[in-house]
């Protein structure tokens, strides 16, 4: 027989200040794993010359530094946002930060060029299965309204200094100690975070009966690492030879491969239904250019700092804090601005800015001062930047499906990695072939300023098309 609990034994029900600290812990868990995962974009940046004198790397090399974590990170992350669904976001998020820890380790003790490569694919894949259950455990925590938008924005702002302090860090860490430090501080760091998030985060799952579409992640990862490739390619080949246009339109193919297959499957990796949500198909659009933009920039500022202005590596990322600083701000006034003038004007503003701010980051030169060539400019950049982020995570999540939630976290997270492993390529070349064979300080600049231009270009068009696009309401 049940028995009525007696005074000393009441059920216990959370009080308010426990239910917050709970949730602060949940929040606090789920954003130091996003932290780790889009720090590890930028943080090795500027420890790429060092790299390439201890393991012999070629130019093209170094770019697959970035470029392997990037693009598995992108093509592997609709197969993690789905995971979460599935298996459950608090399993989803342990699986990944272990698998992104251990190759972090593996990247940090490598010997060989293939080693470092091999172990940032790796990490990728650790952060592509990581990176999506952080926004539903975020979403999930907080109670739909203003609190979910403003624990989104803190996600979106943590994200963004994730990026933005990648600079600082890695050549913090490179300065004092060596370029493996860049990737073993993850080990810690990221030991820590699983050990509090198996004690702060409950289970979660949707019960869909879904399964994970293999076929389709493969397909999406191998067309956008071709498709990169391709582009890498023109650098020396140009864009008629025969080495760039058979990756990528080889990857092209590929991709409208995996449009078909997702079409016909039962189960797949991204159901086309999801594209039918205006909001999921317009955020996710525009986020791939703020994505490109972002990626572009971190990398662009680093090499200009040390290849034309001969500042150290920490002095270079010591540059960039008030970027760092700026896009933080961004981030975390962007809900209180969207309960004001909507999410989708807070999103074209924030875009215009950081036009703005590439603008006039293409009037730099080889002498130029910090404060008007890489201060004001770079956080005028990053302050748009954070802007428009955090609204248009806000306007794609809440047009998802009940059961579609990780999915949609993981396609916004993929627009915005695919966005800047495309546009990293992209702007590089662009420098460049600017440049052409000299090491000049004023043939490098051109080169930088040239991929400023045209990030600025495509900045205004994103603008343009979120102000026709995006849907014209507040989402809270």
């Amino acid at each position: 027989m049940v028995q009525a609990p007696t005074d000393l034994q009441q059920t216990r029900i959370p009080t308010p200040a426990l239910r917050s600290t709970r949730t602060f812990l949940v929040l606090f868990a789920a954003c130091a794993g996003q932290f780790l995962v889009v720090l590890d974009v930028s943080v090795v940046n500027v420890a790429l010359p060092s790299m390439r004198a201890d393991l012999g790397l070629s130019t093209t090399g170094l770019q697959w530094v970035v470029n392997a974590y990037a693009i598995a990170f992108a093509g592997f992350m609709l197969l993690g946002g789905r995971a979460a669904d599935v298996f459950g976001r608090k399993r989803t998020f342990l699986f990944g930060l272990g698998l992104f820890t251990v190759a972090s380790l593996a990247g940090g003790l490598a010997q060989e060029g293939w080693q470092l490569l091999a172990a940032r694919a790796v990490q990728g894949l650790g952060a592509a299965v990581l990176a999506p259950a952080t926004l539903t455990i975020v979403t999930a925590a907080a109670p739909a309204g203003p609190a979910r938008t403003r624990a989104i924005g803190t996600w979106s702002a943590v994200g963004a200094a994730g990026g933005a302090a990648g600079g600082f860090v890695g050549g913090a860490l490179t300065d004092l100690l060596s370029w493996r430090w860049v990737l073993l501080i993850n080990v810690p760091v990221g030991a820590l975070v699983l050990v509090g998030a198996v004690f702060w985060l409950t289970e979660s799952r949707e019960k869909t009966g879904r399964r994970l579409d293999l076929p389709g992640a493969s397909l999406v990862t191998g067309g956008l690492a071709a498709v990169a490739y391709g582009i890498v390619q023109t650098e020396e080949a140009g864009w008629i030879a025969a080495r760039t246009l058979l990756p990528l339109l080889g990857g092209l193919a590929v991709l409208g491969l995996f449009i078909l297959v997702e079409a016909r499957t039962k189960a797949p990796l991204m159901p086309l239904k999801v594209f039918r949500s205006r909001a999921v198909t317009a955020a996710n659009v525009t986020m791939m250019v703020i994505g490109s933009a972002s990626f572009g920039m971190w990398f662009s500022m680093t090499v200009y700092a040390q290849n034309v202005l001969d500042y150290s590596p920490l002095k270079a990322g010591l540059a960039l804090i008030p970027s760092s600083v700026a896009v933080v701000v961004g981030s975390k006034l962007a809900p209180r601005l969207m309960t004001r003038a909507g999410a989708a004007n807070v999103a074209v503003i924030g875009t215009l800015i950081a036009a703005t701010g590439f603008g006039w980051q293409s009037t730099m030169t080889a002498d130029g001062g910090y404060l008007m060539s890489i201060m004001i400019p770079g956080m005028l950049m990053m302050m748009g930047i954070g802007l428009a982020a955090t609204p248009l995570a806000a306007l794609a999540t809440a047009g998802a499906e009940p059961g579609d939630e990780g999915l949609v976290s993981g396609l916004i997270n993929t627009s915005r990695t695919m966005g800047g492993a495309l546009g990293l390529s992209v702007f590089s070349t662009i420098a460049a072939s600017r440049a052409g064979d000299s090491a000049a300080e004023v043939d490098l600049t051109a080169g930088y300023a040239l991929a400023f231009r045209a990030g600025a270009g495509l900045l205004v068009t994103g603008a343009v098309v979120m102000l026709f696009w995006l849907p014209r309401r507040t989402e809270h």
